[in-house]
């Protein structure tokens, strides 16, 4: 019977992290890095890249492969790929974070991210990167999984993947109805789509040993408006939002052995949020 301590080591597991240049992203790195893992942090954003792996050198002592690339690019991608097997020669892990999240700040003005006005190019975007990435990175890096007999892949959805946004905590006082500003539809389509995504992943590689799951969290805390944050924290039975880091034993979870017997669900991590 194997340790229990041990079933959450990534001891030399090579994990590539989209979005590896954003908040979560960080996080997520640091929770490999911390396992004993490789770390690959992959993002369009060279600058956002470079800081994060400086703070995960800092922070971890870890350093990172870094990949500058674009999901909705194969050609980016295969290169990616192939930067990881000459480095490295295998790929263990692909947590799939990248994510466009479109802003309600301002559209009480702009009107944009209302269903009727929602621009057909906005849409077509935010589901390009969102889940057009995930399926690409998928498709780029299950193989090399799937070839070596081993591998696991985490999708991040979100609660607002199995859950509607309530628009009413982005009301203004004063804006007519038809101009109040809404969490726009592609955050809630992109999320729903990442679940059915990792359902299909999961019996799509089984037999070649790969499982995938999702991980869906609740809201971060970082810098919202105290108004906004007040709201949101009343209709969490915890009472508040979550801090960056209480995603990681979670993740850690879900990466590692612990979760051997874990294929196809979603992980619901929300503070109770939908069980109201």
């Amino acid at each position: 019977m194997a340790n229990v301590e041990s079933l959450f080591g990534l001891d030399g597991r090579v994990a590539i992290i989209t979005g590896g240049g954003g908040l979560l992203g960080y996080q997520h790195a640091a929770t490999v890095a911390d396992l004993g893992g490789l770390p690959v942090l992959l993002d369009i954003d060279a600058t956002a890249l470079a800081r994060n792996a400086e703070r995960l050198l800092l922070e971890t002592g870890c350093q990172a492969l870094v990949i500058a690339a674009d999901i909705t690019d194969l050609p980016a991608l295969q290169a990616a790929r192939q930067q990881v097997m000459e480095r490295y020669g295998k790929l263990d892990i692909l947590i799939n974070n990248a994510a466009r999240n479109p802003k309600v700040e301002g559209s009480e003005t702009t009107n944009f991210a209302r269903l009727e006005h929602f621009p057909w190019e906005q849409w077509r975007l935010d589901l390009d990167v969102g889940l057009g990435g995930a399926f690409n990175c998928a498709k780029v890096f299950g193989p090399s999984m799937a070839d070596q007999g081993h591998g696991v892949i985490v999708n991040i959805a979100s609660d607002l993947g199995v859950i509607a946004p309530d628009q009413r905590l982005y009301r203004v006082d004063g804006v007519p109805a038809e101009r109040q500003p809404v969490k726009p539809v592609t955050y809630s389509v992109v999320k729903h789509g990442l679940i059915g995504l990792t359902k299909y992943l999961a019996t799509y590689w089984c037999e070649q040993g790969v499982r995938c799951n999702a991980l869906s969290p609740g809201g971060v805390q970082g810098g919202q408006d105290d108004l906004f944050v007040s709201k949101l924290s009343q209709l969490i039975p915890l009472g508040r939002m979550a801090a960056a880091d209480e995603y990681r034993g979670a993740l850690a979870f879900l990466c590692s052995d612990a979760s051997a017997y874990m294929n196809g669900a979603n992980l619901v991590v929300d503070g109770g949020r939908s069980a109201w």
